[in-house]
């Protein structure tokens, strides 16, 4: 038995650090730092997506950093329990709307938002973030691998107006250089501003 017990431990440790990162914001109450992984969906899947948490010092920071006041409507890819949205809303007065594929993130996401206080300025939808309409965000909020970084950076620059601020925790979009960096609690979070004019190599 206790083989056995070994063995499925072993097995499902390797099989979740074989997957990717996504959509970052776990915590109950939003005060845990880490938690268990949630188990994919099918949907998450075609993205090789992982749910983990980000804490909220680094959340605080990702909307410092991108200067959000009550004008702005954040668009949250990968909005798990629904932090940013909902920090927002709660510090700034801003509008927001957190992305997920996953229904129990969605579920939990709403929950916390009926506790909020601020139900009128944000809204969580179950979507396909590379299908989801960005155009009218001012404010993009992202926790992703950079493969999916990546993949996402020409529907960002394609979809999103000059001006708007991009900021992500942990990972880069590759050879499209952040206007700023920092460092929180040993994380760092970048910021872009998507320009004008933007380079072709930058669409690809």
């Amino acid at each position: 038995m206790k083989l056995q017990r070994t063995l499925i431990l072993l097995v499902t440790s390797v099989s979740v650090a074989s997957l990717s990162v996504s959509g970052c914001i776990n915590a109950r109450d939003f005060e845990a730092d880490a938690q268990t992984p949630a188990v994919n969906t099918t949907e998450q899947q075609k993205y090789n997506l992982l749910y983990v948490p980000t804490p909220q010092p680094v959340v605080d920071a990702m909307l410092q950093l991108a200067q959000v006041n009550s004008d702005d409507l954040i668009y949250d890819l990968g909005s798990g329990d629904g932090r940013i949205p909902i920090t927002a809303a709660q510090k700034y007065g801003a509008r927001g709307v957190g992305i997920d594929l996953n229904p129990e993130r969605i579920q939990e996401a709403n929950a916390n938002l009926q506790r909020s206080g601020v139900v009128n300025n944000v809204e969580f939808r179950q979507q396909d973030l590379f299908e989801t309409d960005l155009s009218k965000a001012s404010v993009v909020t992202l926790y992703l691998l950079p493969e999916v970084m990546t993949k996402l950076r020409p529907k960002l620059l394609q979809e999103l107006r000059p001006g708007t601020r991009i900021v992500s925790h942990a990972f880069d979009m590759g050879d499209w250089k952040p206007q700023q960096v920092q460092e929180v609690d040993g994380r760092t979070i970048y910021l872009w501003v998507v320009p004008e004019n933007v380079p072709q190599n930058l669409r690809q």
